[in-house]
């Protein structure tokens, strides 16, 4: 009996996306998983060279200010060379992106799919599809995945990184494909539908009809009925885009990148959707913890200093107060300086006191990154910086954490 070869391991996140062609960023709102995303796709196309496509499914607009761009949309568009010589990178290949317009994807699913012309125009001037598209049954979720596979398939580029809503969403965005299919067979689609197709509507279903009549209107319903028919004639490709999907989320070449913080809520949706992954079968390349402690807090030498300085505090009190008289005096042109080594002794107790507790947290966040780290293949961890990032230079500079 033939047995399946198993993956290899891969030790960065390097030699991951260097082996993949889609890696999925999710993650709960607020951890970094935008930013992390745009620094994975930039580290891609900086050393791994080709070209790589970072594309948001989430609503929330922040990524063209990561990667210095005032705005980008449903195209592609390059981030210029000159962003990234003016961060001072010489890229090997090129970095481009990508935000989904769910308005404009939906109209280009319909010119692509619409059994013929006549179909396609009735779709597109419907009076309700300008709104439904935007609202109806997981519509948002399941274009995302539509445009995920187009470009795929394309084959434009050689990584795409997709960043994706918050992590309940994230598996909508994945269950998307199925759920669509199953709504366009659903029993509800048939009620809402009957009306259209026939003339007669059956004693079981009249009370329905006379309520939903009576607070939509007919002509409501009608247009309703006539959408959803004409959707219907798209069925088929419906279900076997769904099924391509899943055949691409599933394959080798593509992979998932949780991205957390070491707070507890995110810890529990980073926690649940590594176990839904598992559910599924997708492959868990990667886990990135942003915020983290310096590894310093863990040093035995640190330690060490930190227990010295409370043990001779006495003595490095005197000194040092007798140190910031001599300054002072310096300084204040021959003004006499003062400095309490009682208040210099309080000052280093909290400096040692301040080490220890932070060094508690640090050691807390080592266990729980050992236990996270038990399925992902990668585990990178980035520290907390002194500035929030927003161009290209901030994104290598929080790559190059995560990157070997």
């Amino acid at each position: 009996m033939a047995t399946k070869t198993a993956e290899p391991r891969h030790g960065s996140l390097e030699q991951l996306l260097a082996a993949k062609e889609i890696a999925i960023s999710c993650g709960s709102g607020g951890v970094g998983k935008t930013t992390t995303a745009a620094a994975a796709a930039t580290m891609a196309a900086t050393h791994l060279g080709g070209k790589v496509l970072v594309l948001t499914v989430d609503p929330a607009k922040r990524l063209a200010n990561a990667l210095g761009l005032e705005a980008f949309g449903n195209v592609e568009t390059q981030v210029p060379p000159s962003a990234f010589k003016e961060a001072g990178i010489e890229p090997r290949g090129e970095l481009w992106a990508a935000m989904l317009d769910t308005k404009q994807s939906w109209d280009d699913l319909v010119r692509r799919h619409a059994p013929d012309a006549k179909t396609r125009e009735a779709i597109l001037a419907n009076p309700l599809y300008q709104n439904i598209t935007g609202k109806f049954v997981q519509s948002h979720d399941y274009i995302a995945m539509e445009r995920l596979y187009e470009i795929h398939t394309s084959g434009k580029y050689d990584l795409i990184v997709v960043d994706t809503p918050p992590t309940r969403n994230a598996i909508d965005f994945l269950e998307a494909p199925e759920r669509m299919a199953d709504f366009f067979s659903s029993r509800l689609l048939r009620w809402l539908t009957a009306p259209a197709r026939s003339r007669v509507v059956n004693f079981a279903s009249r009370p329905f009809y006379q309520v939903a009549d009576r607070i939509l209107g007919s002509q409501f319903l009608e247009d309703i009925a006539e959408f959803f028919i004409l959707f219907q004639s798209m069925y088929e490709g419906f279900v076997e885009r769904a099924r391509a999907v899943e055949r691409v989320l599933s394959e080798r070449r593509t992979t998932f990148v949780v991205v957390s913080t070491l707070e507890a809520a995110p810890v529990q949706e980073a926690e649940f959707f590594m176990s839904e992954l598992a559910k599924r079968r997708f492959h868990l390349g990667a886990l990135v913890l942003n915020k983290v402690l310096p590894s310093y807090l863990l040093d035995q030498e640190a330690t060490a200093a930190a227990n010295r300085l409370s043990a001779d505090a006495d003595r490095i009190a005197a000194e040092l107060a007798a140190t910031l008289e001599d300054g002072g005096s310096a300084g204040s042109a021959g003004k006499a300086g003062t400095a309490d080594p009682a208040q210099v002794r309080r000052v280093l107790d909290e400096v040692a006191e301040s080490f220890r507790n932070y060094q508690v947290v640090a050691m807390r966040e080592a266990e729980q990154r050992a236990e996270l780290g038990a399925a992902p293949e990668v585990v990178a961890t980035v520290p907390f910086f002194d500035s929030d990032i927003f161009d290209l230079g901030g994104l290598a500079r929080m790559g190059e954490q995560i990157w070997r």
